[in-house]
């Protein structure tokens, strides 16, 4: 039994080497359900991968549409070289292009949906000699309004961008109020030493330099008009005569 598993994967592995047993196929990838709200444009989005070689000008896609209610399939879409919007039905002027052939995208959109585009939407690609393989389906659901999940999600949405908004001015205002309060603190450390600074007369009074100022006073004899020798009067010596004037005074009164 050993000697003929061998055998048997000697014979595998000499058949995928010489290119005989290779896999091929393509496989397309759908969203699978979604949902549009009423009179919205919606993505239908189809991706793909060929096992052989993306030949632009060789490569073919195609969308249908299957309705919920018994009907024939109708043409959506067809794309060779260059896309082809249907010039007739329900999807005239309805469908446009969204997708790159080198990207491996056949997507489209559908502008303005209504109720009647409600059922299933069929992608199929070909791309010489990869003609076969599975094909991608999307189940699209009309409605009136957007669920309660992608309200949600829009809420969750708008409410994330607000509240970022919110801590980013928060962090500004912290950072500002920080770089005042530093500011203060700097100038109060600045201010200080001179807030110290007293006069040193208040203190210490002895050490008060005091200024006095002198007095010279000129007296004109009226009769030759000479001018006598100027005399000055010390303010200290002047408080210390006043009091001897009175005495004198006081003795005149007496007599």
């Amino acid at each position: 039994m050993c000697v003929k598993g061998l055998y048997f994967l000697t014979v595998l592995s000499g058949l995928a080497a010489s290119g005989v047993l290779q896999v091929s196929g393509m496989r397309i990838y759908t969203s699978g359900d979604m949902e549009a709200v009423n009179g919205t444009d919606v993505r239908l989005k189809c991706t793909f991968h060929s096992s052989a070689t993306i030949n632009p000008n060789s490569i073919v896609i195609s969308w249908s549409f299957r309705p919920l209610k018994p009907g024939r399939e109708e043409s959506v879409f067809h794309y060779q070289q260059r896309p082809y919007p249907p010039v007739d039905g329900i999807f005239r002027k309805r469908v446009v292009w969204a997708g790159d052939v080198m990207g491996r995208d056949a997507s489209i959109i559908l502008q303005q949906v209504k109720f009647t585009y409600n059922g299933t939407y069929i992608c199929q690609v070909k791309n010489p000699p990869d003609v076969h393989g599975t094909v991608g389906e999307i189940r699209l659901r009309v409605v009136t309004t957007a669920s309660f999940s992608e309200l949600l999600l829009l809420v969750l949405a708008i409410g994330g961008g607000i509240a970022a908004v919110v801590i980013l001015l928060i962090i500004i205002l912290s950072c500002r109020r920080c770089k005042k309060r530093r500011q203060r603190e700097r100038e109060g450390n600045e201010e200080a030493p001179r807030k110290e600074r007293k006069d040193p007369t208040a203190c210490h009074p002895a050490r008060a330099i005091h200024l006095y100022v002198s007095e010279t006073s000129f007296e004109i004899d009226s009769s030759d008009g000479m001018i006598s020798e100027a005399s000055t009067k010390d303010p200290s010596s002047s408080e210390d005569e006043g009091p001897s004037s009175d005495d004198d005074d006081d003795g005149d009164d007496s007599d």
